[in-house]
């Protein structure tokens, strides 16, 4: 076969297969690969998904031709493809072609692909072209990437997280127990864990819809400030503090939480916040919460983690579809950092297997209510939100990520925490 000679794109993709094709592919030039038999699909169905590929080799290539429809998947629901991820992540393993391989397989399929096509709109900037535009974790940076991820749409997340709006794990203290008895758990775990009672003052970082602000100020009555850099967040929030008659104890602010002048808390929640502040600025991330809390008050960090410490930048799909700057380490790292900034460390605890439940309600919801999330943000939005979810909700199961709770407190200048003998709040 000479170096010109056209490559059908069935036998270019099952060539670089190591284990050989798990599903059966098509392509739009007839040609196919895999067992005729499979359960689980593929087809591209243009050249633009083509070109997608060829020129973003790996998730980020098969996400954009996903995202846009140019692939097209069956074998399950384009809210929750668990089952058909869970195969592809175990079995699509490519091997890496030689140089001459490689020129061989290109110029087959045509030069003319390696022209990128424009991503699709859900796709947010590469971090070379984020850097342009201000420093990473710069209060407008991070006030950008907040907006391309929480600002979807109130109702779009209505309608995946169910009526708790939250949008962290929840704690499922059997197998009997709803995704919204779970979700309520985990405010009150939280609480437990803060020992809130009434009369105090709660700091709530990066709050979201402000779920915790209203369960503390609701069920302990705490008065309760939240701050999220999400508008819509913190409106929603507000209407909801309203309509259940609890604007005397809570508010939510729309604020970057290093904004928070007020001091004396006598706890502090942070809840699926410290993901986006970057590792490097975990010592001024510590040390700034730590000042907002009175001596022998406790801090209570909630935050999906690495199961080991090794840096390692997040894959390109994450970072340019779901969590733009999103940084994680092992909670080691935490544990490290909220001590060097002058925090004793009271408890860890690990809650991974509670958030590849979470994400499996959540992605039952999206499934339950396709047409309206469609409706409502578009079928390529709701596509990426589909593929993460199941994603993620693996990478949970195989414990690639964890999700951790590290209580601490600020003792005083005597080293007196406040922490009893045993903890006071129940598992």
């Amino acid at each position: 076969m000479s170096t010109t000679d056209p490559v059908s794109i069935g036998h270019a993709i099952e060539s670089l297969m190591i284990e050989g094709m798990p599903v059966r592919f098509t392509a739009y030039d007839g040609s196919c690969a895999g067992p005729k038999d499979a359960q689980v699909q593929l087809h591209l169905r243009n050249e633009r998904g083509l070109a997608y590929i060829m020129t973003a080799p790996g998730d980020l290539g098969m996400a954009r031709a996903y995202v846009s429809g140019d692939l097209a998947l069956s074998g399950a629901h384009p809210g929750d493809p668990y089952d058909v991820m869970q195969l592809l992540m175990s079995n699509m393993r490519f091997r890496r072609p030689s140089v001459a391989e490689a020129l061989r397989l290109v110029r087959g399929l045509g030069l003319a692909n390696l022209k990128p096509p424009p991503p699709p709109p859900q796709e947010h900037l590469p971090r070379w072209r984020r850097a342009m535009e201000g420093l990473r974790h710069s209060m407008t940076r991070d006030a950008e990437v907040i907006h391309h991820h929480y600002d979807v749409s109130n109702r779009f997340y209505e309608l995946v997280l169910g009526p708790s709006m939250a949008y962290t794990c929840a704690v499922f203290e059997d197998d009997t127990k709803t995704l919204e008895e779970a979700q309520a758990e985990k405010f009150d775990l939280i609480c437990r864990k803060l020992d809130l009672k009434p009369g105090q003052r709660l700091l709530d970082v990066g709050c979201g819809w402000g779920g915790m602000v209203r369960h503390a100020a609701r069920e302990y009555g705490v008065d309760v400030l939240g701050v999220t850099l999400s508008l819509e967040q913190a409106q929603w929030a507000k209407e909801a503090i309203d309509r259940e008659g609890l604007s005397d104890l809570a508010e939510v602010r729309h604020l970057d939480y290093r904004d928070v002048m007020d001091t004396g808390f006598d706890a502090i929640s942070s809840i699926g916040l410290t993901e986006h502040i970057g590792v490097k600025n975990y010592p001024a991330y510590f040390s700034f919460l730590r000042d907002r809390l009175k001596p022998g008050g406790r801090l209570l960090n909630h935050c999906i983690t690495r199961s080991d410490n090794r840096p390692t930048q997040t894959g390109a799909f994450i970072d340019r579809y779901v969590f733009p700057d999103g940084e994680l380490i092992g909670s080691g790292t935490i544990v490290r950092d909220a001590q060097d900034a002058g925090l004793e460390v009271q408890h860890t605890e690990n809650l991974r297997v509670h958030y590849a439940r979470t994400l499996a309600g959540w992605c039952r919801n999206l499934q339950e209510n396709w047409d309206e999330c469609v409706a409502e943000v578009g079928e390529g939005t709701a596509r990426v939100w589909g593929i993460y979810m199941s994603g993620s909700r693996i990478a949970f199961e195989r414990d690639e990520i964890e999700l951790h709770h590290v209580l601490a407190t600020r003792n005083d200048e005597k080293g007196r925490s406040g922490y009893p003998l045993r903890p006071s709040w129940k598992p």
